[in-house]
C-alpha cells in the first residue's frame, strides 16, 4: 500500500534517481498523476508539464477503456475492442473527448514543452488497461525524445508488457497480480481536482529560473 500519490512519487524520484544530471523532462497525465510530476520534477531537477490524453468509455460503461486517443487524435484501441465497437461509434467518442482535451488544455493553461531530444518521463498514480498511457507515449514518440520512459506506482502485468513495447523503459513500483482497481493500492485516494491542477501548474510556472 502507498500512503498517498506523494508517498507513490516520492518512491518513483529514487527509482529514477539516476536522471538527476539529465534535467528530465516529466509529463503528468491530469488529473491524479500532477501533484506526483510536481514531486518527481522537483526531486529530478526537471521540467514539468502535461500530456493531455483522454480514454474512449465503452457503450453504456464510460469507465471502462476500449481506447484513448491525444490532442492531435491520435487512437489507440485495446486490443480485440474492434469486437465489440464500431468505427461510427469510435469516431464520435473521439470527437467527444477531444472536445474535453481541447477545454482542459485551455483551462490549465499548461505549456507546451518541446520534448524533441530530452529525456521524458510520463507520469500516472497507476493504470488498468494502459491504453491512455500507451496513446500519451506513442504521441510522444512522434516528437524525437531522447528517451521515453512510463513511470507508474501500480499496474497489473498485462498491462505492464503492453507499456513496454512503447516505452525504452517502464518503471512500476508494484506489478500487481490482484488488480482491480488503482485506488485500492493507495490509503488516501482522494480525488484531484482541476482547481488543484491549475493551482499546481501556476506555482510551478512561476517559479523563478
Amino acid at each position: 500500500m502507498f500512503d498517498d500519490r506523494a508517498d507513490a512519487a516520492r518512491q518513483l524520484a529514487d527509482r529514477l534517481a539516476h536522471l538527476q544530471d539529465k534535467h528530465p523532462l516529466i509529463l503528468a497525465v491530469p488529473r491524479g498523476a500532477v501533484p506526483m510530476g510536481v514531486i518527481l520534477a522537483q526531486a529530478l531537477g526537471g521540467d514539468l508539464d502535461l500530456v493531455l490524453v483522454r480514454k474512449l468509455g465503452s457503450p453504456g460503461n464510460p469507465e471502462f477503456a476500449v481506447g484513448a486517443v491525444d490532442e492531435g487524435g491520435q487512437v489507440s484501441l485495446n486490443p480485440g475492442a474492434e469486437a465489440y465497437v464500431d468505427e461510427a461509434y469510435v469516431a464520435a467518442e473521439v470527437a467527444r473527448q477531444r472536445e474535453v482535451l481541447r477545454r482542459r488544455r485551455a483551462l490549465y493553461g499548461a505549456r507546451r514543452v518541446d520534448p524533441a531530444g530530452r529525456t521524458v518521463v510520463v507520469v500516472d498514480d497507476g493504470v488498468a488497461t494502459g491504453a491512455t498511457l500507451i496513446a500519451a507515449l506513442d504521441a510522444l514518440r512522434a516528437s524525437r525524445p531522447a528517451r521515453l520512459i512510463a513511470a507508474v506506482a501500480v499496474a497489473p502485468p498485462d498491462a505492464v508488457a503492453r507499456l513496454r513495447a512503447h516505452a525504452d523503459e517502464v518503471v512500476c513500483l508494484r506489478v500487481a497480480r490482484d488488480f482491480g482497481s488503482v485506488g485500492q493500492f493507495f490509503r488516501d485516494f482522494g480525488q484531484v481536482s482541476d482547481d488543484e491542477v491549475t493551482a499546481l501548474l501556476a506555482d510551478w510556472q512561476a517559479k523563478p529560473g
